[in-house]
């Protein structure tokens, strides 16, 4: 009988450790998952051929990054020296004066692309369009 009581003792002390063990694992891995997720923003992108959107997307990037990070997470961008050239395979024509411009929160750029940060939300708006 003696060993039958010990069997229990032990067999209740290995579940105890167990359900010990597996809980500490899951909380570790929550506290994790925060930090990494912390340290993310999203941001809204549009991009717009004239006055037509074809594609909109919303992008985590990290805290303080800029503006083209995002576009060249969501879409195949092509650049020459700080200026976008073609995103997602729509290409400006220099000769026809049609560019590629942006606008963050409604509001015209006053930097290029991978000079500007974006903040939590923000909505960058890219159109190509012809100058005037």
């Amino acid at each position: 009988m003696k060993s039958m009581s010990k069997r229990k003792i032990n067999l209740f002390f290995a579940i105890i450790t167990f359900f010990t063990l597996a809980l500490t694992a899951c909380s570790n891995n929550n506290s994790a998952t925060k930090k990494s997720t912390t340290n993310q923003i999203s941001v809204n992108y549009t991009l717009k051929e004239g006055k037509k959107t074809f594609d909109k997307k919303t992008v985590k990037v990290p805290k303080k990054a800029k503006v083209i990070a995002g576009l060249k997470k969501a879409w195949k961008v092509k650049e020459t020296k700080g200026f976008i050239t073609a995103i997602d395979g729509k290409t400006q024509n220099p000769k026809k004066k049609i560019y590629w411009t942006y606008t963050i929160n409604n509001k015209f750029a006053s930097k290029g692309a991978n000079e500007q940060t974006v903040n939590n939300k923000a909505k960058v708006k890219f159109t190509l369009a012809k100058m005037k």
